[in-house]
């Protein structure tokens, strides 16, 4: 397959790994590895891919799971302010228990919730929890997002990211179809210049980024 540039940053890539037909690209700027556009799902493929998910927003687990990102905008953001939950899903477990504390929140997603009003809202704090690896064009979808958040606003990312010492054969992540970007620490600091985010703050699988 002929190289191409990276989807987030421009740089230039090299292959890196190969799985059965696909083929992952690391970017020599940000270090991302992504999956290279002839391997991508169609439409349709991703949509039912997303069905065979088991997301309940009322399973406790699945609260738990996302709650470093709940957490935190209980702790940064209060009743009054407004938040988008993008790339709901077929049930939001973020939107079950932000509202179950009456907090104004959103839900967008491409495949289940595409109303795209909600894109031309401006929002307090935006969540965006396992979501972001499945951007196929990560330097529009952070354009957008970064233009949906209000001064001082902020920006909650959760995914797994990937390392250079993780033996990436034999890594989960990045064996889901539908995971077609998958970030290096670098490419958050990237993004928080490029975007103009005054800081960014990773915490394992959690990064924020402050508008």
């Amino acid at each position: 397959m002929k190289l191409v540039d990276c989807p987030l940053c421009n740089g230039t890539s090299k292959h890196y790994h190969t799985k059965r037909q696909r083929e992952f690209l690391q970017c020599s700027l940000c270090l991302s590895v992504f999956t290279h556009p002839d391997c991508f799902l169609t439409p349709e493929e991703e949509k039912a891919h997303y069905l065979c998910h088991n997301n309940d927003p009322e399973d406790v687990r699945y609260q738990n799971f996302l709650s470093p990102v709940t957490n935190l905008i209980l702790n940064d953001f209060n009743k009054n302010h407004k938040g988008l939950d993008f790339g709901a899903g077929t049930g939001s477990p973020i939107v079950k228990v932000l509202t179950d504390n009456s907090y104004d929140i959103n839900q967008y997603d491409l495949f289940f919730y595409n109303d795209p009003e909600k894109l031309n809202q401006k929002y307090d704090y935006i969540a965006c929890t396992e979501v972001a690896e499945h951007f196929k064009e990560p330097h529009k979808e952070f354009a957008q997002l970064r233009d949906m958040l209000l001064p001082g606003g902020k920006l909650y990312i959760m995914t797994d990211m990937f390392d250079e010492n993780r033996d990436f054969a034999s890594w989960f992540y990045k064996t889901d179809p539908t995971h077609v970007f998958l970030y290096h620490p670098k490419a958050f600091e990237w993004i928080a210049s490029a975007f103009d985010f005054k800081n960014v703050h990773i915490n394992g699988r959690v990064i924020t980024l402050q508008a």
